[in-house]
């Protein structure tokens, strides 16, 4: 889940982005990440657990996608995870799902809509001991390999991975089905989403949120808007032409 960028703001007091008055939506690539894992699970059997950190309100969207077709979901969620940069949110989303125990595959969306760092997948991977893929457009699983595509401009290649693993998807590689709305009303309030707060995960105050940033922004400057050269030309048709000609003659010259 991630708010709009177009109505985050900047807080010039912590420096930190404003999510207070932004509309919250599912993050894009996620949705693909989700069908994705929806996918294999029809294939292979097994379950899709979803793992998001972020405040209590985020549970309706969690419910939205465990209409879609997933099993259960952990919502992270304490204040103190607030103002996390890539670290610290890495660092949550691998306790929260070594904390499951059992973990075939972590599928990713590419980045989120707000920062698009594309930071947290390689982080999970590299906190959960995992191997990677990442910005991948198809996924299948064979034995226990991993087996993706990346698409390269005109070519693409094929990377395969031994599981456990952790692919991140690129936003509109799938289709994304649409909810069960009888099921989103069945998930609301039920046990199918679990909270878990930072002692859950036995981590320190010290270790996450603002607080386990690496990234601290300490100045904000608002950039002067770009004005486009422009030219106005004067008289009739026949000297707007010629004045025209005259003025894309030095970008014409070979």
């Amino acid at each position: 889940m991630v708010p709009k960028p177009e109505e985050v703001t900047l807080d010039p007091e912590t420096k930190t982005l404003d999510r207070a008055n932004a509309e919250n939506v599912l993050n894009p690539p996620d949705k693909n990440a989700l069908e994705t894992a929806l996918r294999l699970k029809e294939a292979h059997g097994g379950t899709v657990t979803l793992i998001s950190m972020g405040p209590p309100l985020f549970r309706k969207y969690l419910e939205l996608c465990l209409g879609m077709g997933a099993d259960r979901a952990i919502l992270l969620s304490d204040r103190t995870f607030a103002g996390a940069d890539t670290y610290p949110t890495s660092l949550t989303l691998a306790k929260g799902i070594q904390k499951l125990k059992t973990c075939d595959l972590v599928i990713c969306g590419e980045e989120s809509s707000d920062a698009s760092t594309a930071q947290v997948p390689p982080g999970l991977a590299e906190w959960l001991d995992m191997s990677l893929v990442t910005f991948a457009d198809e996924v299948a699983v064979h034995g226990n390999t991993v087996r993706a595509r990346r698409t390269l401009g005109s070519s693409y290649e094929i990377l395969e991975a031994d599981m456990p693993a952790v692919v991140s998807v690129v936003v509109g590689s799938n289709e994304p089905r649409f909810p069960d709305f009888d099921r989103v009303e069945e998930a609301a309030g039920s046990d199918w989403v679990q909270v878990w707060a930072a002692a859950d995960l036995g981590l320190k105050e010290e270790d996450i949120g603002l607080k386990g940033s690496y990234t601290i922004v300490h100045e904000l400057v608002e950039g002067e808007p770009v004005e486009r050269k422009r030219e106005f030309l004067e008289g009739g048709m026949e000297e707007k032409v010629k004045a025209l000609a005259k003025a894309l003659e030095p970008f014409l010259e070979a």
